[in-house]
């Protein structure tokens, strides 16, 4: 499991990064994904197989707690796609789902594919800030509103 201590600021300190699906628990995720409208309804397992499916799992945790997290789908060489960005709502507006982007897109196994996706009907500020652009030609093909996937 890969951390990161990079703030030597007591309250940061307390904010562990780890880059392990193995980090997380699928109940701990669960009840961080009833944080939001999109993924309240996914069930234990789904979480397990998503988690077993899925290439590179980010997450942060303070005094132990998971508070954020985020997924990457990835061929390790030309594409991937960021998803689930989650940081738990009492740690909102601290600059941790900054740091856990950050986190992810320099990470040796993926900062030099050339193109990172992502989707969020509620986050493109936020993705902007850290590097994301709208781009003509990007499609969806959605078999399902985005909150029951």
């Amino acid at each position: 499991m890969g951390m990161e201590h990079n703030e030597n600021s007591g309250e940061m300190f307390n904010y562990v990064f780890y880059d392990s699906k193995y980090a997380i628990l699928s109940q701990e995720l669960q009840d961080l994904y009833r944080f939001t409208h999109w993924g309240r309804s996914r069930s234990l397992e789904q979480i397990e197989r998503m988690l077993d499916g899925t290439n590179l799992c980010f997450s942060v945790r303070y005094k132990g707690k998971l508070v954020a997290f985020c997924r990457m789908l990835t061929d390790f060489v030309f594409r991937g796609s960021i998803w689930d960005i989650l940081v738990h709502p009492d740690h909102q507006g601290k600059g941790i789902g900054s740091r856990l982007m950050n986190y992810a897109l320099t990470h040796p196994a993926v900062k030099d594919i050339p193109i990172i996706t992502s989707y969020s009907s509620d986050l493109v500020p936020f993705l902007r800030r850290n590097g994301f652009e709208e781009q003509e030609g990007l499609m969806i093909l959605q078999r399902v509103p985005i909150e029951y996937s």
